[in-house]
């Protein structure tokens, strides 16, 4: 008989309490599905999203609730040689299975799925009504029991109360600095019941290739339970390319293996770098050709992947140990971000939802994008578009900010955990690099944690200290991923050195870093970004506020909707973050506390901010054999609910400009152009500033002119062409400086140093024994273009900071429209041109600066273009 798979999706019904209270029971929401999703539906609870409805319900993640459905038995169950199952895609989190009154199963991990043989459990009466229920306890009162019962751990969190650290659940729903406190319970992935005489377990691919990239050989492997035989084909867009069938077994009981070649293969690639084909294996177990029933197909299974060759470069250079990635060969710099879960509920992203978020990234020119550990290991879903649009993937485990425990059963949960989501996850060609856990090594280096990494090279020994954790991070997952998945590197976790640099003091000479004394920590002017890299920057980020559309969702009562009000300030989970987000605003800007202008100040500034990261962290990817910055990955794509935070596309799918801001630094081929910066602020001394004083000379601000000037290119071969430089004052519009003009020729996949330490002689300088008067300086942008045959194809500009020093009278905007397109020039230079955004509008381009002379188109979609609004930076 052929497998018969019947998802549990409808006719559920939840409540609070045990499986025997006097609760009442309500309709839930089809499966998947989480308790305050299911108390919305029967209005029960206020929006946890909307004002401060939150506190209103942290109560619900201290009970008990339970789930329960009927269901018939299957038509075949009960027959000679038939098996009945159900699996639990995931139960979040500490859950207890009945079935028909008895007890089944009790899990405590969320990331397991379990799949439970029901044969003899099932009422065999031919229609018999199955009783199928499931007791949820409350994962944050059982996690404050373990806390208790392992007293010879010595438990660390950060962010969130202790109760997080011995529960195997997405760490971020007990809230985080950009998210709120919202502990779900639930079955929150599908629930199916399965009847079978054979079935396959699951199928995947090992494969190598070859020195020249041409041939690609490896194995199709089939675990399955039952008899039967195997076939295979691999295909590529529908075409068959080859048939597999003789199978053999392994050493892994019930798994069976079979050659492949394929000797003109099409290898994957990251996008910007090549295309990304991929491959179709389809496994078929049926009967075998003596069997009476001849030709029936017991099950089918198909798995999609790409092949290409993965890299993790550490080697020792000038700058320390590298760190980057090469695929197929090629070096690849990874401009991109990271990415928390697009939603506190998790059921509520659609497939097609992860869809668009891929495909806004990679619209964005991100090349990776980080699955960061405080949250699950991602919907496969995410995966597909990833490897459909090209782009990387650095997953972590579920680790995030905490010192774990490691007593027996929690080590035995974690495993399976690590195995079946690396099985889960193997074959997807975009999946690069698995990291051990996320900033939990700072958690060793903050506390004092017992940690040797020169001398103690015991596995065993390690359980033994007050870091045991070391354990699973050095030990037990990279045997998880040397043993269940081939070609892909792990690091043990992010950041991380060489085990002596666990970077939380940032160690820019090995490893992946964490840039926080930006925003955090030191609390630098991000125009210090470009001398804070490391050799991979993992994360670093600014703050701001999403467009006004997505706040006045948030925040019904309009009453409210200023910047320091209570609502506001409460959305907003940023430790310190009324002092520091207003800290960089005024630091750089004229503040205006209206709604409108602060929101775009903010923004104007994040954008700012990330400009100056990756436009000189991309400058530090330089050539072959010099890769001194390897990837840059702001923090954070995404928000989990509409906030303000660090994220560049809220969580409607709006971006800020920062998205664009990003998305035009990573552009396959740009000039950049960086600027002296004479500080202006009052700080400690430092080496690299070599102030010590509060007396600034604020004449050099604007006098003291000296900057640099390069190309970065990820193209595979030289492009001839000229950089013009002009001087514009910000004043007039007009040209201050005759223009610079060099023939350059820039080299492949790196940077290209076109000026360096050049010095201009500001027109109109003062007399440097008068008083200054700002009223006779004519402070001027630097408008750089790099053009091929007399057409432009990358340019960027340089403004004199701060900004707030400047003023900004009669531009002379002009916003034209033509259909779907809208083009903007002004007569003065213009800056932080910002279209305001919203939920199912689509710009091409967006807060952008102006330069006189020049036109910016912007294609719009979802919204007439002549609707639109607008603000820049002095804007009456």
């Amino acid at each position: 008989m052929a497998i018969s798979r019947f998802e549990l999706k409808s006719g559920w019904t939840f409540k609070k309490g045990s499986r025997n209270s006097d609760a009442e029971y309500y309709p839930a929401n089809d499966l998947p599905t989480e308790v305050h999703l299911d108390l919305l539906k029967n209005e029960k609870i206020a929006d946890p999203f909307e004002d401060l409805n939150e506190l209103s319900v942290r109560w619900i993640g201290d009970e008990t609730w339970t789930y329960r459905t009927t269901f018939t038995a299957p038509p075949d169950h009960g027959k000679p040689g038939i098996t009945t199952v159900l699996k639990f895609g995931g139960l979040d989190t500490f859950a207890h299975i009945f079935l028909n009154g008895k007890p089944l199963l009790d899990s405590d991990n969320m990331f397991i799925e379990h799949t439970i043989d029901v044969t003899g459990n099932l009422t065999t009466s031919e229609g018999a009504e199955q009783v199928l229920e499931i007791v949820f306890d409350s994962a944050r009162q059982k996690g404050l029991e373990l806390v208790k019962e392992h007293k010879e751990h010595r438990f660390i969190v950060h962010q969130t109360e202790i109760s997080r650290g011995p529960v195997r659940k997405a760490q971020y729903d007990w809230g985080w600095d950009w998210g709120p406190i919202l502990i779900t319970a639930g079955p929150w992935k599908p629930v199916i019941l399965e009847t079978f005489q054979s079935k396959i377990v699951d199928a995947w691919v090992e494969y190598e290739i070859d020195e020249d990239l041409k041939q690609v050989e490896g194995k199709v492997f089939v675990e399955f339970e039952g008899l039967g035989k195997l076939d295979a084909d691999i295909s590529k867009d529908g075409q068959l390319l080859e048939k597999v069938d003789e199978f053999k077994p392994t050493e892994k009981h019930n798994v069976v293996s079979a050659d492949f070649e394929l000797p003109d293969a099409s290898l994957w690639w990251p996008r910007g770098y090549g295309s990304q084909p991929l491959y179709t294996i389809s496994v078929t177990l049926g009967s075998t050709p003596a069997s009476i029933k001849a030709g029936t197909v017991f099950d089918k299974a198909e798995k999609t992947t790409g092949f290409r060759k993965v890299e993790l470069v550490q080697e020792d250079d000038g700058h320390g140990t590298s760190f980057y990635f090469r695929i197929n060969n090629v070096d690849i710099f990874c401009g991109g971000s990271c990415w928390i879960p697009a939603d506190s509920f998790l059921t509520r992203t659609s497939p097609s939802a992860y869809r668009a978020w891929v495909k806004q990234a990679a619209e964005g020119n991100q090349t990776m994008v980080r699955i960061w550990g405080g949250g699950i290991y991602e919907h496969d879903s995410l995966f597909e578009a990833a490897d459909a649009f090209g782009v990387l993937i650095w997953q972590d485990f579920a680790f995030a900010c905490a010192n774990y425990p490691t007593h027996r059963s929690y080590l035995a949960s974690v495993e399976i955990e690590a195995r079946q989501n690396v099985r889960r996850l193997r074959n997807h060609p975009s999946l690069i690099v698995w990291a051990g856990n996320n900033e939990d090594y700072q958690i060793v280096e903050r506390y004092g944690l017992e940690y040797n990494y020169a001398t103690d090279k015991d596995p065993e020994s390690w359980l033994k200290t007050n870091f045991p954790a070391r354990y699973i991070y050095e030990y037990l997952l990279p045997k998880v991923i040397r043993e269940e998945t081939k070609g892909v590197p792990y690091h043990p976790s992010s950041p991380f050195g060489n085990g002596t640099s666990t970077t939380l003091k940032v160690d820019p000479t090995v490893g992946d870093v964490h840039q926080w004394n930006v925003w955090h920590g030191n609390m630098e002017p991000y125009q210090r970004l470009p001398h804070m890299a490391g050799r991979f920057v993992s994360e670093f980020g600014m703050e701001a506020y999403p467009h006004v559309s997505t706040l006045a969702k948030a925040i019904t009562n309009s009453d409210e909707r200023y910047p320091g009000s209570m609502s506001m300030d409460f959305r907003n989970k940023a430790i310190g973050h009324e002092r520091r987000l207003i800290s960089y605003v005024a630091e750089n800007f004229r503040i205006r506390y209206d709604l409108e202008a602060f929101t775009h100040l903010t923004q104007v500034m994040q954008a700012d901010a990330l400009t100056w990261a990756y436009r000189s962290w991309r400058r530090d990817w330089k050539q072959p054999g010099n890769r001194k910055v390897g990837g840059v990955l702001v923090w954070q794509l995404n928000d989990c609910w509409p906030t303000m935070s660090w994220a560049v596309v809220d969580y409607y799918g709006v971006p800020k400009p920062a998205y664009y801001a990003i998305k035009r630094t990573l552009e396959p081929l740009v000039v950049g152009i960086q600027r002296k910066v004479n500080n202006w602020t009052v700080r400690l001394a430092d080496e690299l500033w070599q102030r010590d004083t509060s007396h600034i000379d604020m004449r050099k601000i604007w006098e003291d002119v000296q900057f640099d000037i390069w190309a970065a290119s990820n193209m595979r071969e030289s492009i001839d062409g000229n950089i013009t430089v002009q001087f514009v004052s910000v004043k007039t519009g007009k040209e201050v400086l005759e223009p610079l003009e060099r023939a350059v020729r820039i080299e492949p996949n790196g940077t290209t140093e076109v000026f360096e330490n050049e010095r201009v002689d500001v027109p109109n300088a003062q007399d440097p024994d008068k008083p200054f008067d700002t009223f006779k300086a004519d402070p001027f942008i630097i408008y750089t273009t790099f053009t091929i045959q007399d057409k432009q194809v990358a340019s960027d500009v340089s403004w004199p900071e701060p900004i707030k020093y400047l003023s900004f009278p009669d531009r002379g905007v002009r916003v034209e429209y033509s259909g779907d397109k809208v083009f903007v020039s002004a007569e003065k230079p213009v800056k932080g041109f910002v279209f305001a955004e919203k939920e199912d509008l689509k710009l091409s381009d967006n807060g952008f600066d102006l330069v006189p002379g020049k036109r910016i188109e912007v294609h719009v979609q979802g919204s007439v273009a002549d609707t639109l609004q607008w603000r820049y930076i002095g804007m009456p």
